[in-house]
């Protein structure tokens, strides 16, 4: 399987939450667990090579003038990320389907999750840093949302806010040295950065670059002094806080080091930094977890520091450090997830996590006893568990690295591990039952202990059988790291000479007598003074949130003028430094000469915009004067051979007065006055000058040739050979510019479902609504509101609109017309239905959902964008060939006919849900809903017709 469809995988199933929550709650999480399942196994597909040592490559070209590519890698280190990624992930989507409640929505919970699962396995697989830049900062996106999950708890909320904080801070850091990086190996491809390490260490840039990339790498895996921000996140549900701070969330930054270990690490300044902030973060973290009462804060400063112990590993900058931080990478995501899920499985049914509430458990809750003493005793270090092998390992590496205080602040970050993961055992699950706990504790069902259950086993199985279960895939992953061949040696005994021995017992000795003095440390532990992080943090956002109210407090009044005399008045003081500071030379083009036609239609064009400024509170009257211009303009276009242009505009033109006629009924048709006299002349004067400079500038360029080639000729010259049409326009539309066009279609869907959703709120009941319902138009209504004449006109046209419109959208390749252009004349031959005969009669006989058009027209757009994909071309790239049906003459089709298609759909369902919505507001304002196609039937005598 293609690396860049297992990167896409967890992004498309976000898309499936959403509709199968409607099918029930086991089938969502059934279709978003296959989809995780599906993205695994097209790893697992590639094992064997990344074992044999290849690496596994995929390139597809994006942006290659600017070095961003969509390209994929798979080594070891990628194998293993990826791995915990997509496995522990799947495990989650298991415990959370019976962890959440019916209140929570679990639709929106899982396309969350799949966005947050799309964006890591983006991180690990990138070879392009660009890339990994735009999933970098996806993760810290979809993990607010994420954390934010539970809106109706304030900690929520701000735990989300915070996280975004620092780690997107973090991220524009990042940012920097990564591009510096790029600079500096003149490559934007990870794989060739990666061989740049001589370069990269001897430029004067290294040392910016190494701080910019580490404060990225600190920030994310919650590394002194930013580590407060992953204790606040434990609001989010516990399915979350077992994901993103186990295997995820909190390992993209160990992954960003590790990734570029080869080219940064081995200088003094990495040795001096990372290993200072890890060992620092490993033994303060552990020092307060020890004192947290909550089982989830308990297990999240627990995470923090052995974050600190697999930092200070990769600081060392050795191959056997490295090693061992990728041996405990593993062993990590394993004990830490199926703690975190125990400990929403006591919450779940306790309805508690403060553990001075707890104790006595092990009876009543077996199965859970079971589950937490395995990690547990592993997240002490204590034999058989695996995190006890690569605890020695730790040691050993930190026993034999100078100075000697690494080793000794290492015993003691491991004391403190010790000492906080017995009392997680000891004072929740131990001791006597209490008859005060706040719900009766029993073991859940078989749903909610077996994922946590499943990697409890794994705990058990590496920490006995270390080579057979991890050995292969540490090797894989060192080997990527170091750069280096690296077959890894994993014991349970090192001899009695091993320091790591010695180290171990004083750490295992030390922390059981730390916790039988825990009473005593705890009370000068809250009578000591100490900073608070979460203070600190608000203290330092404080100026900067009053900074922002001040700014968007004086700017945003609400007053559409101010908006834009603000950004016009910005543009011309833009233009104005420009034109003073640049340098200027005469046109060298020659004018042509001006014909009668055009200096009418110019003057005719002026005259109607100037009169749209004078006379701008008539409002009927300047939209009649807004239709003038357009139809002047699109005039215009025509004389200028731009056909395209001119049917475009003309339609939109039609289009637009129409439905800005149905809106203009509910408002007054004057504007009240509301500026002075000096205001009026301040305005004027400024649209008068950046009128004229704007002129100037076209001016400019006109009599002016271009300082580069222009791309017209390209276009003229592949039109009919690479898109196979000879209207470059539409060519242009629908392939070379292809994609511009996909989200110029989108925006317009958007744009319609708005004004349905302005109007749904509209008519909910409220005070909007209220005003609607009490609403007397201004102007009397004409007598016939369906003439007769009308209706049979409408009728007459109808088919003939419909037959051009066809006949438009076919030729639009080859000849002026096409999807956008037959879209509104469709429109408008159906508009005028609805003005002929009433919204009521007209929309009883066409049931077509408006939505669903302009969901199938983005959907048939986007479909015909990636079947590209499939014959090995860029995105909307379209293909076309010739073929021979009988009795048929040789004709030509083109791929870009169903993207037109999709274009076709979607302007049509915009125009005409916009008219639908603007009409049941009318419905609501108590104007009647006509049952015939007129209101004078010539074949009815005035009586009857009253009756009818």
């Amino acid at each position: 399987m293609s690396l860049a469809l297992i990167a896409a995988l967890p992004f498309l199933g976000a898309l499936l939450p959403g509709l199968m929550i409607r099918a029930g709650r086991n089938a969502c999480a059934l279709v978003t667990g296959s989809v995780t399942l599906l993205a695994l196994i097209g790893l697992g597909l590639h094992i064997p090579a990344v074992l044999r040592g290849d690496v596994i490559q995929t390139r597809i070209e994006w942006l290659p003038a600017l070095g961003l590519n969509a390209n994929f890698f798979l080594d070891g280190l990628g194998l293993l990320f990826a791995g915990l990624i997509l496995g522990i992930g799947l495990l989650i989507i298991l415990y959370a389907r019976f962890y959440l409640s019916d209140r929570d929505p679990m639709g929106q919970f899982y396309t969350y999750l799949m966005l947050f699962q799309g964006a890591m396995v983006g991180i690990v697989l990138s070879d392009n840093i660009l890339l990994l830049l735009v999933f970098w900062e996806l993760t810290s996106l979809s993990s607010f949302l994420l954390i934010g999950y539970w809106k109706h708890l304030p900690e929520g909320r701000q735990g989300a806010r915070m996280a975004l904080a620092v780690t997107g801070a973090g991220g524009l850091a990042m940012i920097a040295g990564m591009l510096i990086l790029g600079q500096i190996s003149g490559s934007y491809d990870l794989s060739v950065i990666l061989t740049n390490k001589a370069a990269i260490q001897a430029s004067d840039w290294y040392l910016p670059a190494l701080i910019l990339i580490l404060l990225g790498a600190f920030t994310k895996s919650a590394q002194f002094p930013f580590h407060f921000w992953l204790p606040h996140a434990m609001a989010a549900p516990t399915p979350v806080s077992a994901y993103l701070h186990s295997a995820t969330m909190v390992k993209a930054g160990i992954f960003l080091m590790a990734r570029l270990w080869p080219v940064l690490a081995g200088t003094p300044e990495w040795f001096w930094i990372v290993t200072s902030a890890g060992l620092i973060t490993m033994v303060m973290a552990a020092k307060i977890a020890l004192f947290k009462d909550d089982l989830k804060a308990l297990l999240a400063f627990s995470t923090v520091s052995h974050l600190g112990l697999i930092t200070m590993l990769l600081g060392f900058g050795t191959k056997a450090a490295a090693t061992v931080a990728v041996f405990h990478i593993v062993n990590h995501a394993t004990f830490k997830a199926a703690l975190f899920m125990a400990a929403g499985i006591v919450d779940h049914e306790t309805h508690t996590r403060d553990i001075k509430r707890l104790g006595g458990l092990r009876h009543l809750m077996p199965i859970t006893f079971a589950i937490v003493t395995i990690a547990a005793l592993s997240m002490a270090g204590l034999p058989p568990f695996n995190g006890f092998l690569s605890k020695e390992m730790m040691l050993e590496e930190a026993a034999h690295t100078a100075p000697w205080v690494i080793g000794v602040l290492a015993t003691i970050g491991a004391l403190f591990s010790v000492a906080y993961s017995f009392r997680l055992v000891d004072h929740a699950f131990l001791g006597p039952q209490r008859d005060d706990y706040p719900n009766k504790p029993h073991d859940p069902g078989f749903g909610l202990w077996v994922a946590p259950a499943l990697l409890a086993a794994l705990v058990v199985l590496i920490g006995l059988m270390p080579m057979t279960f991890a050995g292969w895939l540490v090797d894989a992953a060192a080997s990527a790291v170091t750069g280096a061949a690296v077959q890894a040696k994993i014991a349970h005994w090192h001899g009695l000479h091993s320091p790591a021995l010695w180290m171990s017992l004083a750490a295992i000795g030390g922390g059981l007598a730390v916790l039988g003095l825990h009473r005593r440390l705890e009370a000068l532990w809250l009578a000591a003074p100490r900073p608070e992080a979460k203070q600190i943090f608000d203290g330092v956002m404080e100026p900067f949130a009053r900074l922002a109210r001040g700014i968007t407090e004086a700017l945003h009044t609400g007053s559409m003028g101010r908006y834009l005399w603000i950004s016009t008045a910005a543009i011309v003081a833009t233009g104005y430094f420009a034109f003073r500071s640049g340098s200027h030379a005469a046109g060298s083009r020659t004018l042509t000469e001006i014909e009668p036609v055009a200096a009418i239609g110019w003057l005719l064009l002026v005259v109607a915009s100037l009169a749209v400024a004078v006379l701008h509170r008539q409002r009927l009257l300047v939209l009649v004067l807004v239709g003038v211009i357009g139809l002047i303009v699109s005039v215009g276009f025509a004389y200028l051979s731009a056909p395209d242009l001119a049917l475009t505009q003309i339609s939109v033109e039609v289009a637009t007065v129409i439905l800005l006629l149905l809106a203009l009924n509910f408002l007054p048709k004057t504007t009240p006055l509301e500026s002075r006299p000096a205001r009026k002349l301040r305005d004027a004067a400024l649209a008068g000058f950046g009128g004229l400079a704007v002129g100037g500038l076209i001016y400019a360029l006109l009599t002016r040739d271009f300082a580069f080639p222009t791309i017209a000729d390209y276009h003229l010259a592949n039109s009919k050979t690479l898109g196979g049409g000879t209207n470059v326009v539409n060519v242009i539309l629908v392939d070379f510019r292809g994609y511009d066009t996909f989200g110029e279609i989108t925006v317009l869907g958007i744009a319609a479902i708005l004004i349905y959703a302005l109007a749904e709120s509209i008519l909910r009941p409220g005070p909007a609504n209220d005003r609607l319902r009490n609403w007397v138009s201004d102007t009397p209504d004409a007598g016939d509101r369906h003439p007769l004449m009308m209706v049979v006109a409408t009728r007459m046209m109808l088919p003939i609109a419909l037959m051009v419109g066809i006949y438009i959208f076919l030729r639009g390749h080859n000849v002026p017309g096409g999807g956008f252009v037959s879209g509104l004349v469709v429109s408008i031959a159906l508009v005028m239905q609805y003005m002929a005969s009433g919204f009521g009669w007209t929309a009883a006989r066409q049931k077509i959902d408006y939505h669903g058009l302009i969901g199938a027209g983005v959907l048939i757009a986007a479909a015909t964008g990636i079947g590209s994909w499939f014959a090995g071309r860029p995105f909307m790239t379209s293909n076309y060939g010739y073929f021979e049906i009988w009795p048929l003459e040789k004709f030509e089709l083109a791929t870009a006919a169903l993207f037109d298609l999709g274009v076709f759909l979607t302007v049509l369902g915009a125009v005409m849900l916009a008219l639908s919505s603007l009409s049941r507001l009318a419905n609501r304002a108590g104007q009647t809903v006509n049952t015939e196609a007129y209101d004078v039937r010539p074949d009815l005598t005035p009586d009857l017709m009253e009756e009818k």
